[in-house]
């Protein structure tokens, strides 16, 4: 079974949306975990999004890269550049793949502007992980 880690900067939206949409498309047949560089719990607006499409991820944790030292990943998926870019070093044979997301979190506006952009970003996310099952 294959294991795939998302990555991101505090694992509390873009990661935490992907590794939604992974364990959605991957359908049982892969291991998908999601980590930070640093922990900053899951965002409520993330799960909010995430619910609005019909998938619950009010039970995921905000996990830090060092708890999964142990375990040889097939993939390495980073969302955003910083994480990518500030990543200790990660011993893996793993396929690392990388996607500059726009970090909902940092939107601004009304709540219905808000509302929009994490939608907008989650959508970008569903298509991306969609796709990667396709390749993989």
């Amino acid at each position: 079974m294959k294991k795939i880690l998302v990555l991101c900067t505090g694992n509390s939206c873009r990661s935490q949306i992907a590794e939604g949409y992974l364990r959605y498309f991957a359908n049982g047949k892969a291991e998908i975990y999601s980590a930070g560089i640093e922990t900053h719990g899951v965002n409520p607006r993330a799960i909010e999004t995430m619910a609005a499409d019909g998938i619950d991820i009010s039970n995921h944790t905000s996990n830090n890269i060092d708890e999964y030292t142990n375990i040889d990943f097939d993939y390495v998926i980073t969302v955003c550049d910083h994480a990518k870019e500030n990543c200790p070093y990660f011993p893996t044979k793993a396929i690392k793949l990388h996607y500059n997301f726009p970090d909902p979190a940092k939107a601004t506006g009304n709540d219905e502007e808000i509302k929009a952009q994490f939608a907008s970003v989650r959508n970008m996310i569903k298509a991306y992980c969609q796709d990667f099952f396709q390749h993989i």
